[in-house]
Order: structure tokens, then C-alpha cells, then sequence
């Protein structure tokens, strides 16, 4: 299954997490943290699903669509020929395979799969 998930920034992921899942009732997905305001937290909601990024540097403060795919390799040697690619997959620390592309106007598309051995 393929699934579109938006990455938003947010500055206190404490207060995020408060209001995603405390006030508008989502189930937290995963949970990394950094530092004490420095963090990823994905939360969904039946067959909602977003991640919260603090502070969202990696991606700058442009909005962010992550794209949880089959094969992060298949989309790279699809798209390659087709439009500039930010950087090749790589294999993450944190569990997944991922390359980016900048659109047009500087929203980051961030295609995960699961890593490759």
C-alpha cells in the first residue's frame, strides 16, 4: 500500500503532542527524539496519518509531503530522468530508505521505503 503523509513543522513537539493526540484524539505512530525539542513524532488517526518535525531543518520551512512507498528505489529510477533529484536513496538509521525532490516551488517531496540490505 502506498500512502501520501504530510510533514509538518511544529516547535515543541511536548505541545504538539499534547494537542494531535490529548485535544484532536490521534494515536501516536512513532516517537524519536533528539534533544528535548529537537524530535519527530507521527501520529494517525484511523487512516489519517502525519508527522510532526521539530524544528524541520532538514526539510527547511516549506511545506513537506513524505511518500511511505513500496520500493524507495523503484520512485528514484522512475523520477531521475524526469525531474532533479535532491540526493540517491540511502538507507536510514532510523528504519526506512529515502531520496528528496524539490518541487517547483521549494516543497519538498521525501519518498521512504524500507531500507535495502
Amino acid at each position: 500500500m502506498e500512502l501520501a503523509i504530510p510533514v509538518l513543522p511544529v516547535d515543541d513537539l511536548d505541545v504538539a503532542k499534547d494537542f494531535y493526540v490529548n485535544r484532536l484524539g490521534f494515536d501516536v505512530r512513532f516517537e524519536w527524539r533528539a534533544s528535548e525539542n529537537e524530535g519527530l513524532l507521527g501520529v494517525e488517526r484511523g487512516s489519517i496519518q502525519i508527522t510532526l518535525d521539530c524544528p524541520m531543518t532538514g526539510h527547511g520551512r516549506d511545506a513537506c509531503v513524505s511518500l511511505q512507498v513500496d520500493s524507495a528505489d523503484a520512485y528514484y529510477e522512475e523520477w531521475r530522468e524526469r525531474v532533479e533529484v535532491k540526493r540517491p536513496p540511502r538507507n536510514e538509521f532510523w528504519g526506512a530508505r529515502t531520496f528528496d525532490v524539490i518541487d517547483p516551488f521549494g516543497n519538498t517531496i521525501f519518498v521512504m521505503g524500507p531500507p535495502t540490505a
